[in-house]
């Protein structure tokens, strides 16, 4: 029969439909006819006949067939249907609906829990967060105690949802969710979770760490992230490799990742070999390399939003450095020279010396008539410049606090 089911269909659903009937008392044969129609009518598209003979499959989990073979049958068909029914939300949700209840009447805790973790993860790729949040709410109930408290017992249950819900706070930038929720899976040490998991968590909090500038936490969580990622042989290794060799520049390491015996092996890789350009030149302060690379790279580095969002941190950073050695030998120093030895604009320069004088790693003002920077006494300019910078902080905030009251 199964034979059939390219060349004749029809014939197919005969076929099983005779299997079904045949078996007296409901029985693995049955079941497994049941579930060939289940896919043939999903292909043929005729959706309700199918959700109607799934439905009569479901009722054999209870006795007909084992517990672990009713499981990769229904993780089958859920992986089937899922794969290629993203367009058709209500037979998705139809789906899981009719598969959670059969699994709760057949108190299947586990599948029930793995199900809905999987349906979660369809609501994160669709951006349904309201949805996600219930499932989530769900799921955390079932790893909790009578008394509202985790259970320990169920660490790796919990470490699963932590996963699934950081990705959510991550991609909504809600950062107070996202520490608590980060320092809640870090301290669960009864887990034995899959390094995929692990991978998840550390990533996004790294991302967490960057968006607080705290550069030298965020490289940690890269390399756990990477480390695991690659553990679980992971693609998102590769991003993560990415992400630490950004987080290691801002934070002005002078050391190489790639000198570490877990990254050494994609040095060379073609994703990673920009990366590790970009950091040659980051490290030699060649403004106009650094610049060069990330123009002909632009797939592989400014392609990714979250790399591109810190690029200008990166120019500011190996900008620094270049005006710090330049100036070194001047009293007093032409904006435009400075403008040019950069390639940036004077506005530009002229913002960046500020900043500078303000954290005192200049000692000096600007002449603004002249265009110049006058290097020794600092007091003609800092009283203009710390209440610039007052008042900007100032708006800042008062944006932030508008922003979050809209929000």
């Amino acid at each position: 029969m199964l034979g059939l089911v390219e060349t004749d269909p029809e014939g197919a659903l005969s076929g099983f439909a005779e299997v079904v009937r045949m078996e007296p008392e409901k029985a693995e044969w049955g079941f497994k006819a049941l579930k060939q129609t289940v896919k043939l009518y999903y292909r043929l598209g005729r959706y309700n006949e199918m959700m109607e003979t799934y439905r009569e499959m479901l009722t054999y989990i209870k006795s007909a067939v084992t517990r672990n073979y009713s499981e990769k049958c229904i993780n089958s068909i859920m992986d089937f249907v899922s794969g290629s029914a993203s367009q058709n939300f209500g037979l998705l949700q139809d789906f899981y609906q009719t598969t959670l209840k059969a699994l709760e009447e057949a108190k299947n805790e586990r599948l029930w829990f793995k199900t809905n973790l999987k349906l979660c993860k369809i609501m994160f790729d669709k951006a349904d967060y309201g949805r996600m949040s219930k499932i989530l709410k769900e799921l955390h109930k079932s790893c909790r105690r009578e008394d509202g408290t985790d259970d320990q017992k169920k660490g790796t249950q919990l470490l699963e949802v932590y996963a699934i819900e950081i990705q959510m706070y991550t991609q909504t930038k809600n950062n107070k969710k996202l520490k608590q929720l980060y320092q809640n899976a870090l301290s669960i040490k009864s887990a034995i979770p899959h390094p995929r998991i692990m991978g998840i968590i550390h990533e996004c909090g790294g991302k967490m760490h960057m968006a607080e500038r705290q550069w030298a936490e965020a490289a940690t969580d890269f390399f756990e992230a990477f480390k695991n990622y690659d553990e679980a042989g992971n693609p998102r290794r590769i991003q993560c490799l990415k992400y630490l060799v950004l987080a290691n520049m801002l934070m002005e390491s002078v050391v190489n990742p790639f000198d570490g015996q877990e990254a050494k092996p994609y040095k060379n890789d073609p994703e990673i070999l920009a990366m590790t350009n970009l950091i040659a030149a980051y490290q030699r302060n060649d403004i106009l390399e650094f610049e060069m690379i990330l123009k002909s790279n632009r797939r592989t580095i400014m392609d990714d939003s979250f790399i591109r969002n810190y690029i200008e941190d990166l120019l500011k950073n190996i900008r620094t450095q270049v005006l710090l050695k330049l100036i070194k030998p001047y009293t007093r120093i032409r904006i435009p020279f400075i403008s040019k030895e950069l390639n940036v604009p004077e506005k530009d320069v002229e913002q960046l010396l500020v900043s500078l004088i303000l954290d005192n790693r200049i000692h000096g003002h600007i002449d603004q008539v002249n265009r110049l920077l006058e290097r020794g006494d600092s007091s003609k300019g800092m009283k203009k410049y710390a209440a610039i910078d007052k008042w900007n902080t100032q708006l800042s905030t008062l944006y932030q606090t508008i922003t979050n009251r809209v929000g």
